[in-house]
């Protein structure tokens, strides 16, 4: 494979601001859609066979004018939808901290056991997205948009890296990571900021997403990033 772009959806309504929503087919918002002219310039150019998405709207619609825009076929893919969060969707994160406490921890620390709200484990997540990367073309570059959690995911598994390290690589809406290959394994790099490297993982209280902003720090300490 050449390479590959993996973008995160852009934002959906602030209605779901701080609420799981994982495989509820949630929309983008106005400011998200109005996003995907400026994404769609920062692409041009590049040399993309195919838009690959997760049929959820929140992906699949700005995948849709992204193909269009680069003239390019779209294929909808059903192993790049964010996991299912069971009874947890719909929840607001602190009402599930408030029920769950350190029990969410499972999601890194128990990946094979761990069903959050009954769902999908972290190694599902893990096993499909891989499935559908190892199943792409040989070089020829593409563009997929996705979600923070198949991301984080796919990016950590390539890596090498247990789940609790899988969260530095999701980056914010609207930003992604490029996956290369390289003579000594995987070259994961932020899209569309970065100096080519990828950081080891921090306990900053503040830890930074791929475009420079500040993550969302929750109540709950260890897992920080929404994903959706």
């Amino acid at each position: 494979m050449t390479a590959i772009l993996l973008l995160r959806h852009p934002p959906v309504s602030r209605h779901f601001a701080g609420r799981c929503y994982g495989s509820t087919d949630v929309g983008v918002s106005g400011e998200g859609l109005a996003s995907v002219r400026t994404l769609a310039s920062a692409l041009a150019g590049r040399p993309f066979a195919a838009v690959y998405a997760s049929p959820l709207r929140r992906a699949r619609i700005p995948a849709a004018r992204l193909a269009a825009a680069l003239g390019v076929p779209l294929h909808l893919e059903p192993r790049l939808m964010e996991r299912s969060f069971g009874t947890w969707e719909g929840r607001t994160w602190d009402a599930i901290w408030a029920v769950e406490g350190e029990a969410m921890n499972g999601m890194i620390d128990a990946p094979v056991r761990f069903r959050p709200g009954g769902g999908e484990t972290t190694a599902e997540l893990a096993d499909r997205v891989l499935a559908w990367f190892r199943a792409l073309p040989m070089a020829v570059p593409a563009l997929a948009v996705t979600h923070g959690g198949p991301i984080g995911a796919l990016a950590g598994s390539l890596l090498g890296e247990t789940p609790r390290a899988w969260l530095r690589h999701v980056p914010a809406p609207g930003c992604g990571l490029q996956i290369r290959a390289a003579a000594t394994g995987w070259r994961i790099t932020p899209w569309p900021r970065g100096d080519g490297t990828v950081r080891p993982s921090t306990t900053s209280s503040q830890p930074r997403n791929h475009c420079g902003q500040v993550r969302n720090s929750r109540a709950w300490p260890t897992i920080r990033i929404e994903p959706g």
